[in-house]
């Protein structure tokens, strides 16, 4: 069995209880880090309302999803954010939410225990959605015939090809009909590079995968690897 996108698993489940209930557990990480991003606090499952608003917000993501409108964690994340606003124009309780910490007691011995075990809870969070990630990377690269070890062949040693490699990304960025046929047709635009930008065509054949790999991490749904790209 091929790998196969986000996107491309979220169809093929639809319907599926089984698949569905596999991705949501997989993904429970991600759920739990937009629900932090939209309530600016700490959650735990088991104990926030608002994490069983996620898991059930992403359930109708999959329902809902359409792979010609995008990046599916993307769209999974705009209907957690919808719902959760939802959830609290509802539920009055929540219109005078404190935050975890008080400011006031900073010092206290307490509170940097609790902000230590929220630092410590972010990165777990962080770590598991960057590994998440670097799957998604791997199969979307597998279907350009890409690996991580021809990525480590293909990375420029020198600085004046990093500062070329790095041109040639924002050329083919900027220009929308370059970045579809790159996308489309799986093929990098060799001539119009060579053309536009005097570069070698040895050159960009050398780093042909290295530049397609950046572009595909800088333009798609890969928040927590964009660091990888040091030299962008």
């Amino acid at each position: 069995m091929g790998s196969i996108t986000i996107n491309e698993r979220v169809e093929k489940i639809k319907g599926d209880k089984e698949g569905m209930n596999t991705l949501i557990e997989e993904y429970k990480p991600f759920i739990a880090s937009c629900v932090q991003k939209s309530t600016g606090r700490y959650v735990r499952y088991g104990e926030d309302d608002e994490l069983s608003i996620g898991l059930i917000a992403f359930s109708e993501a999959i329902d809902c999803y359409d792979s010609t409108k995008g990046s599916f964690l993307s769209f999974a994340s705009g209907v957690i954010n919808r719902r959760l606003i939802d959830y609290y124009r509802k539920e009055k309780k929540h219109e005078n939410v404190v935050p975890l910490i008080d400011d006031a007691d900073d010092d206290s011995e307490a509170d940097l225990s609790i902000q230590q075990s929220l630092d410590d809870y972010s990165q777990t969070q962080i770590s598991e959605l960057r590994r998440l990630e670097i799957e998604e990377i791997k199969k979307e690269l597998a279907e350009w015939d890409i690996s991580f070890y021809d990525l480590t062949a293909a990375s420029p040693k020198h600085k004046s090809t990093r500062k070329q490699y790095k041109e040639i990304v924002k050329y083919i960025k900027s220009q929308p009909l370059l970045m579809e046929i790159l996308k489309t047709r799986k093929q990098l635009p060799v001539k119009e590079i060579e053309q536009n930008l005097k570069v070698s065509r040895k050159k960009i054949e050398r780093g042909r995968k290295y530049i397609i790999a950046v572009i595909l991490i800088l333009t798609g749904d890969y928040q927590y690897i964009k660091d990888y790209v040091d030299w962008w």
